[in-house]
């Protein structure tokens, strides 16, 4: 173990701090109180443990390409990492990476590279607090720089709801991960394009319902098997009767029989497989009175828009406004002239008898 960690920097020597096996082709650098990647890697390694360490930056370059052209296995998990800088991770054998338990707060869609990466599988348990990396972690997988990505873990981050079309660029993916999150829907969500997806793991959120443009998603993947759906957050009203359906049709879902609802109070711990029409009672809308109180609300503050537009537009046009009620005042006064006059003349029987007269 002494020889071990004070290993020299000479090529296929192990770096100081850390455990190298060559015969396995394997580093571990384990709670070493590292704060950068060693410079000193030997070329043979094939899987890396940079785990436990203080370690904060990812820089470019941070693994090269040139010294680790075999390294194919990349663990950084647990460590503290918060930043991780385009062409940090662009290592042309690259198949598996944990980014797990550590606190990113900027991820460059550029981290692997301009070009393509093999990446396989990728772990970002706990990782991704920050809304800002989520939406970099989008963009990456919108890309198109992983298209080789087959498995993909983002549990355990807290996210409530997912950029819209973030999975669209992964053809091959055939696990994806999002449990333990606090997801309230998959309305944005597009699964199109997932020809591989075998597994899709949504347990422990805060879904209430699945809508139907989402059942239809999953009933055209033809390689979806296996749903997990447990401890969410159903709603059993009316809304519900689509998932209801499809559960009952669908062998898709694993544990359905212990899928059970959450509200209202009077169907708490009822099986959503026992469910009948009758004790949804969807005649009459449950959630009437909500709907019309924020029909009314809306209706109020669209009203005092308009109303105070209409006010601001009149005193910004007070003068010309003016000057067109003095035009219309001037116009009204003249024609009523005219019409008094007329009157005048009609009332006056000289007049009247001067009219009558043909010869005149």
């Amino acid at each position: 173990p002494v020889l071990l960690g004070c290993g020299s920097a000479q090529p296929g020597g192990c770096p100081a701090l850390c455990e190298c096996s060559e015969p396995a082709k394997t580093v571990k650098c384990v709670n070493r109180n590292l704060t950068a990647v060693p410079a000193d890697l030997p070329p043979y390694v094939r899987s890396l443990f940079i785990t436990g360490n203080p370690l904060t930056h990812l820089p470019a370059g941070a693994f090269s390409a040139q010294r680790l052209p075999d390294l194919a296995s990349l663990n950084l998990s647990g460590n503290h990492l918060r930043t991780v800088e385009a062409g940090a991770l662009a290592l042309p054998a690259l198949r598996q990476l944990d980014l797990s338990g550590n606190a990113l707060a900027s991820f460059s869609p550029q981290a692997f590279g301009a070009g393509g990466s093999p990446l396989e599988e990728l772990a970002l348990r706990g990782a991704l607090r920050d809304h800002g990396v989520l939406l970099s972690l989008a963009a990456l997988l919108q890309s198109g720089a992983l298209r080789n990505l087959s498995r993909l873990e983002l549990a355990d981050n807290g996210l409530l709801l997912l950029p819209a079309g973030m999975f669209t660029a992964l053809p091959a993916l055939r696990v994806l991960d999002l449990s333990n999150n606090s997801l309230v829907g998959l309305r944005n969500v597009s699964f199109q394009g997932l020809g591989q997806l075998q597994s899709l793991n949504l347990s422990d959120n805060s879904l209430g319902v699945l809508w139907n443009s989402t059942l239809a998603q999953f009933r055209s993947l033809p390689a979806l098997q296996h749903i997990i759906l447990g401890h969410n957050t159903w709603v059993c009203d009316c809304a519900i009767e689509d998932l209801l359906a499809w559960l009952k049709e669908s062998d898709q879902v694993e544990g359905k029989e212990a899928l059970t609802c959450a509200s209202p109070e009077k169907m708490f711990g009822k099986a959503l497989l026992k469910i009948n029409g009758s004790d949804l009672n969807c005649s009459v809308p449950t959630d009437l009175p909500s709907q019309l109180q924020t029909s009314y609300v809306f209706l109020g503050i669209v009203l005092a828009l308009i109303g105070a537009i209409f006010l601001l537009v009149l005193y910004l046009n007070r003068k010309g406004i003016k000057k067109w009620m003095h035009n219309i005042r001037d116009a009204c006064r003249d024609h009523m002239e005219g019409y008094h006059y007329r009157y005048e003349i009609n009332a006056d029987p000289r007049l009247t008898n001067l009219s009558s007269n043909s010869d005149v």
